[in-house]
């Protein structure tokens, strides 16, 4: 499976890390407009072929796959482009700018025959999927109540100066990681309520929210994210889960404890993500998530079928990122079947 990615930025550098580490899977292209970062990145992974505009890149051709790893302005028209020469695509998060740019994405890759996945790869974390598991398994029999928080005062902007720019930061950088394991959990949501705050003076957009939702198997869930929060250890990258069930709960705590709690009885399992040979902490978690989703993708394309996080499964989640906006800044419930 030949793989193409355009994009060489600070994130993308852990997908190019992801592709060498796939078995059958070979880098054969690389893309990016700033040519000093595109040719440090060409030499780092062996990669024979560069390119500074993505026209030149689809008319060259050569590859099975490419990897949109830019940021979300330009993801329609790369998508868009990928369809049209008839490539499987996988587009980073946020998927587009907006829903109806979505959903065209979406159509056209569709209308090419070929497959398309969203980087939403927070699901893919092994303490998330061990969670997912366990719930889906029923240790806990059914479902009833459930938060997703991370809280972190990290610096994000050092690494990604683009962020503080923005009108929209956290949801729609973070928050969108968030609604999409708490859609793995407990599926589709009916409605949802918000609040967003500006902390940190020196961004445009928010940095903590708080969603409220009510999901169709007739689950509440809460989702909170913060960049705001101090505390002595900080917290990043890690995703805390409670989840309280029919017969008892799950809990997901810092240090990536996995505690069940059934009839009176509970256990603790230490569900650590190991630090790939590539990785570095904090970051190893995700790191090490990125080639899951990845592993996960390739074997998609081999067996003809849908990913988890397919175009259509995205847009549900991009679709909770657009309805927690309109709710926070009109202060209403929205009704996702309006969305």
């Amino acid at each position: 499976m030949k793989v193409a990615v355009i994009g060489c930025g600070f994130f993308a550098q852990n997908q190019l890390h992801a592709w060498r580490d796939i078995k059958g899977v070979e880098l054969v292209a690389v893309c990016d407009l700033d040519s000093a970062r595109l040719a440090e990145t060409a030499k780092t992974f062996g990669v024979a072929r560069s390119f500074t505009n993505a026209v030149d890149l689809f008319a060259a051709g050569g590859f099975d796959v490419v990897d949109i790893a830019t940021t979300v302005g330009s993801h329609r028209a790369l998508v868009q482009m990928a369809a049209q020469a008839g490539v499987h695509v996988i587009c980073q998060k946020p998927f587009a700018e907006n829903l109806a740019d979505a959903r065209a994405m979406v159509a056209s890759v569709k209308a090419a025959g070929k497959i398309l996945m969203v980087h939403e790869n927070f699901r893919w974390q092994s303490p998330i999927r061990a969670t997912i598991k366990a719930l889906r398994d029923g240790v806990i029999g059914d479902p009833f109540f459930g938060r997703v928080s991370f809280r972190s005062g990290y610096d994000v902007f050092s690494g990604q100066p683009y962020l503080a720019q923005g009108e929209r930061f956290i949801i729609e950088d973070l928050g969108i990681h968030a609604l999409d394991i708490s859609r793995a959990l407990f599926g589709d949501v009916m409605h949802l309520s918000a609040t967003t705050k500006r902390v940190n003076p020196n961004i445009r957009g928010e940095d903590v929210a708080t969603i409220l939702m009510k999901h169709q198997n007739g689950t509440t869930s809460v989702v909170d994210c913060s960049y705001a929060t101090k505390r002595t250890h900080e917290a990043f990258p890690e995703t805390i889960l409670e989840i309280d069930g029919t017969l008892g709960t799950l809990r997901l705590d810092l240090g990536y404890r996995l505690t069940v709690d059934v009839g009176g009885h509970c256990t603790v399992r230490d569900v650590s993500p190991p630090v790939l040979s590539w990785a570095e902490r904090p970051w190893h978690n995700i790191q090490e998530s990125v080639l899951h989703i990845q592993q996960h993708f390739v074997d998609c394309v081999k067996d003809g079928i849908n990913p988890e996080t397919n175009g259509d499964d995205n847009v549900q989640t991009f679709a909770l990122v657009e309805a927690a906006y309109t709710a926070a800044k009109q202060a209403v419930t929205v009704d996702m079947a309006m969305i």
